[in-house]
């Protein structure tokens, strides 16, 4: 059997207009003041690679257009549909008004460990993913709908941020949402 590495043509993909187009799953990511620029981009390609709907950028979370952001995003600033909001709680409401269900990823007592977490058909989710060093602010975790915990054996506290966005998003859209 070889092993050849796939080309460009043998993935398929979209192109820009078709993206944009396409319709997405119903995964919406909030960043609540994520100060690293290579973050951000690192979860606007995972964004892109799984077809979500938007990000919410909020408070000092940067926003594109930024050489820092296209580090690490390599494009994906302009496929993925995003929003900038100054205050995070604006947009854990516009979210709850329109509809979504608002996942705070933290560690907080009573949080649902992630893999224990099942969707619901026709449910719109947004993960809200927090600080590098605070985490998702305490007024968010209470605004959201639940909290999910990603279950972790080592002796780090947390995960990386883009780390921590791109297993939830994982573990959503492998439940064929």
């Amino acid at each position: 059997m070889s092993m050849e590495k796939k080309t460009i043509w043998d993935l398929h993909r979209d192109s820009l207009d078709e993206f944009r187009t396409k319709e997405k799953l119903p995964i919406a990511v909030v960043l609540d003041n994520v100060r690293s620029l290579n973050n951000i981009g690192s979860i606007f390609r995972t964004s892109d690679g799984f077809a979500v709907d938007h990000i919410a950028l909020c408070g000092i979370s940067a926003t594109p257009p930024s050489a820092e952001i296209h580090k690490t995003a390599l494009g994906a600033e302009d496929s993925v549909a995003w929003r900038y909001y100054a205050d995070t709680l604006d947009a854990v409401r516009a979210l709850h008004e329109d509809g979504w269900t608002v996942l705070a990823l933290e560690q907080v007592k009573g949080s649902v460990a992630l893999n224990d977490f099942r969707t619901e058909p026709g449910k719109k989710y947004a993960i809200v993913a927090g600080n590098e060093i605070d985490g998702v602010a305490q007024a968010v975790v209470d605004a959201s709908d639940d909290c999910l915990e990603i279950p972790q054996r080592g002796t780090k506290h947390s995960l990386n941020v883009a780390v921590s966005t791109a297993i939830a998003i994982w573990h959503l859209f492998e439940q064929e949402l």
